[in-house]
């Protein structure tokens, strides 16, 4: 039921990737997300794919894993594309039969949208694949430390996004074994109305719910037992630095988001169509 889902569970692997700052790999995440939301042309997303993959085998994941990540919006991608083909009705009209119509523009305009969902959810998943939770947490929180100037409590919600992500993966694993515990028992959840599937899903959330409940009070109980709050200036193991494989990584994506934003605003200006160049008469 849940086997696809690829959030928060960290693909170990001894590359550069794995070891950059979680900070950077942030930032870098969030530049790469805005980044993707300047492309319009194919060819930005081809250069968009194209970092994609180098970092996915520096990273030497496995591109499985990180496909898997964009196998939970294909719903939600099918919907999206469907809307856009049919509801956009500017530019030559390809194909009409009745009151639908799919022209041109529509057609590239359902392309590239599909193509910045895939590339967004395939590009977020590789922070989760390449850093830990603790990680992750303690990099959020460095990131967010000057708000701890206006009494925000950033070690507390970097502690609770840690947990999360933490057990989600656990979370995940528990409801495919509640899932196979009620199948066993003759429950069907394929099968009948949106009705019946939903009342069928209540065996399942009722236990879901209670073994939450009991692991959220055990860890409550293991870090009152090792006196979590006993201090406000809690050190820590693991110091971050910032080393040269994180400047050549941050020199990397800025000069993809450079590139991107070149290509989108200034290359039109001076009568540069690299789409046109590329594919010719195509588009």
């Amino acid at each position: 039921m849940f086997k696809d889902v690829t959030f928060g569970q960290y693909y170990p692997a001894d590359s550069i990737v794995h070891k950059l700052d979680a900070r950077v790999k942030l930032l870098l995440t969030l530049l790469y997300v805005v980044g993707i939301f300047f492309v319009k042309s194919y060819f930005g997303f081809m250069l968009t794919a194209v970092l994609l993959v180098a970092i996915v085998l520096v990273a030497k994941l496995p591109m499985a894993s990180v496909l898997k990540s964009v196998r939970g919006i294909l719903l939600l991608v099918l919907i999206t594309a469907l809307i856009n083909l049919f509801m956009i009705k500017d530019g030559e009209v390809l194909v009409q039969w009745k009151i639908f119509v799919i022209t041109k523009t529509g057609v590239h305009t359902t392309i590239k949208m599909v193509l910045r969902l895939v590339l967004l959810i395939s590009g977020a998943s590789l922070l989760a694949l390449t850093t830990t939770p603790v990680e992750l947490a303690d990099g959020l929180e460095s990131l967010m430390s000057p708000l701890a100037l206006v009494k925000i409590p950033v070690r507390d919600i970097a502690m609770i996004m840690s947990i999360a992500l933490r057990f989600i993966p656990t979370l995940f694993e528990e409801t495919n074994k509640i899932v196979a515990a009620q199948k066993a028992r003759g429950a069907s959840f394929d099968s009948g109305s949106i009705f019946a599937r939903v009342k069928a899903l209540i065996p399942v959330l009722i236990p879901l719910f209670v073994n939450s409940f009991r692991r959220a009070d055990e860890l409550a109980f293991a870090m009152d037992a090792r006196c979590y709050n006993a201090t406000d200036k809690r050190t820590k193991m693991k110091k971050a630095t910032f080393k040269f494989s994180d400047f050549v990584a941050c020199l990397t994506v800025l000069s993809f988001f450079t590139l991107i934003l070149l290509e989108r605003y200034y290359f039109p200006k001076i009568g540069i169509n690299i789409d046109y160049m590329i594919f010719g008469g195509l588009l």
